[in-house]
């Protein structure tokens, strides 16, 4: 039987955060197929990422809040199979495309097991674990969606037009991701996990992602301006906005009090406005980059 608490921990509607990364490599797929894209947005963000989620949090036990839940209801026993039991879903669905997606997608699902397992646990090891989940996030989620998208092969993994872009999405998530952490210091303490941002501290935390944030900046502006796309820049400029406000007056009171302002609701609130700002400048990205809208006469 499977609980209501087991389908909240899969936290489906958190792949919304995940998605910016699919986009920018659906806007630079060249071999865009309908049938695809369907197939890799569904194994990826339907199944996949929802399976970690739902593995992860059957082996932490979070009693406070985690991503996506104020309030996480207790773990019971059936989550560990529905997690899986979406893994092999997100397999298929790969498998639909070819054998070396359903291998990406296989990669992806057993590295973020080790995230949470008991015998690897890399939550463990704060500058592993950051560095692994940035990366795999970040570069290799965008270098499997641009395979699946486009139906290539592991070969494109080393491509610069590939391996550019998916770094500079790592550079975002790895500033972003201590941020992730930055309210669950003492739930880490009591389980003995130091993550990275238990480590640097609250300051440091915001501090760290400051850098990251200005590295990722950075690393797009030089993108779009190598590629003759100033039009894009403006608008991912316009869009990052938002996000670079917020993020400078979350850390103004953290530095007041960072015990007060290093919680849950700040924190999604980051998660939410860089979400909808940088999905929508992904979409605009895809549908003007690729002229697809022109293609079917809708301008």
């Amino acid at each position: 039987m499977i609980t209501r608490s087991s389908i909240l921990h899969l936290r489906i509607p958190f792949s919304l955060f995940l998605l910016p990364v699919f986009l920018f490599a659906l806007g630079l797929t060249p071999n865009l197929n309908e049938s695809r894209l369907l197939l890799v947005f569904l194994a990826l963000h339907l199944f996949l990422y929802p399976s970690s989620n739902g593995y992860n949090s059957y082996y932490d036990r979070d009693t406070d809040s985690i991503g996506g839940l104020k309030r996480p209801p207790q773990v019971t026993k059936d989550l560990l199979s529905l997690s899986l039991g979406f893994f092999g879903i997100a397999l298929l669905l790969a498998w639909q495309i070819n054998i070396a997606f359903t291998s990406m997608v296989l990669i992806y699902g057993l590295v973020s097991m080790a995230y949470s397992h008991p015998s690897t646990r890399l939550k463990r090891l704060p500058w592993i674990g950051w560095l692994i989940a940035g990366l795999f996030q970040g570069y290799f989620t965008f270098a499997m969606a641009y395979a699946g998208l486009s139906d290539f092969g592991w070969d494109i993994f080393l491509k610069p037009h590939v391996l550019i872009p998916g770094m500079l999405t790592s550079l975002m998530l790895w500033g972003n991701y201590p941020l992730t952490q930055v309210y669950q210091h003492e739930e880490d303490a009591r389980r003995g996990d130091m993550t990275l941002s238990r480590k640097l501290g609250i300051i440091g935390t915001f501090s760290f992602s400051a850098l990251f944030f200005t590295l990722a900046g950075a690393g797009f502006t030089w993108f779009f301006l190598d590629k003759g796309l100033d039009r894009f820049l403006w608008v991912f400029l316009s869009a990052m906005a938002p996000i670079v406000l917020y993020f400078l007056v979350w850390f103004a009171f953290v530095r007041r009090q960072p015990e007060r302002y290093a919680n849950y609701s700040w924190a999604m609130g980051m998660n939410w406005i860089s979400a909808i700002a940088l999905n929508a400048f992904f979409i605009y990205f895809f549908l003007e980059y690729t002229q697809i809208l022109q293609v079917f006469g809708f301008l």
